[in-house]
């Protein structure tokens, strides 16, 4: 039976790395379903958590970089976080336009009179005839 030497087989993961990038999961997972919850507490409460993990995990993977030791594979993990957290983060910015449209539908706005009591469209005209530019 051959069994490859360890130093030819593919890099383990470093610990602190796995250990980091794991935290910077769970904390994604959390505040997706908060979010899918619509939970304001735990939203900013995942936020938050998730911030300070990410913090950690650039810091942790900028020495490995360095280093020269990032794996491959925790690399892909990282970079699937990444879109995650572009994704949480892209959801979280329609929201508000969302709300606001349909905060339209169920309450718009009065829409101006199409005319004045003067019969005439009420463009902005002040009473005595003359036009403010």
């Amino acid at each position: 039976m051959n069994q490859p030497l360890l130093g030819h087989s593919a890099p383990h993961p470093d610990p602190l790395l796995e250990d980091t990038l794991a935290a910077v999961e769970t904390r994604l997972s959390a505040l997706g379903e908060a979010l899918r919850a619509r939970d304001v507490a735990a939203i900013d409460k995942h936020s938050t958590e998730l911030h300070r993990a990410l913090a950690r995990a650039v810091d942790h993977f900028s020495h490995a970089a360095q280093k020269g030791a990032v794996p491959p594979l925790l690399r892909r993990r990282l970079v699937s976080a990444s879109g995650q957290v572009a994704a949480q983060r892209e959801s979280l910015a329609r929201a508000p336009a969302a709300l606001d449209r349909a905060i339209e539908v169920l309450m718009p706005r009065e829409a101006p009179g199409l005319y004045s009591s003067l019969g005439s469209a009420d463009r902005g005209l002040i009473r005595g005839g003359s036009v403010r530019a």
